[in-house]
């Protein structure tokens, strides 16, 4: 049971402005069987996806990081081990680019570029940890 449940959960997390979209059709299919009106399914409609969803969206929009100007990896938990890793001095550059190149490969496949197999996403992340090595 646990398999479906935190399906739900993941997307909900991740792909709550689809939920939200379906929920607002559904509400403005809805609203004028409720209330004998006609003009409520547009309306319902207008003001949900319209007006509701883009504040939600600007709402829930996650801030940039000021400072350095480089972006966080936040949704990579194993990219922030690996850093915090060579930040410590664990394990020294060879390692750490040869690590980096291991997270390539076992990338999920759901992300992979289908041109080249290997995610733009992730890619880039990793160019830009080598850059930040580097300098």
């Amino acid at each position: 049971m646990t398999g479906p449940l935190r399906r739900a959960a993941w997307n909900l997390r991740r792909r709550w402005r689809r939920v939200f979209a379906l929920l607002v059709v559904g509400g403005g299919v809805l609203a004028p069987l409720v209330t004998s009106l006609w003009w409520t399914l547009p309306v319902v409609w207008f003001l949900g996806l319209f007006v509701v969803l883009p504040v939600l969206h600007t709402l829930a929009k996650p801030l940039p990081e000021s400072g350095n100007g480089v972006e966080s990896h936040a949704g990579d938990p194993a990219l922030d081990a690996l850093r915090e890793r060579y930040a410590r001095g664990e394990i020294n550059e060879r390692e750490f680019e040869r690590r980096l190149d291991r997270l390539l490969e076992t990338e999920d496949v759901d992300a992979a570029d289908p041109a080249d197999g290997v995610p733009t996403r992730v890619r880039e992340n990793v160019e830009r940890e080598i850059r930040r090595i580097r300098e």
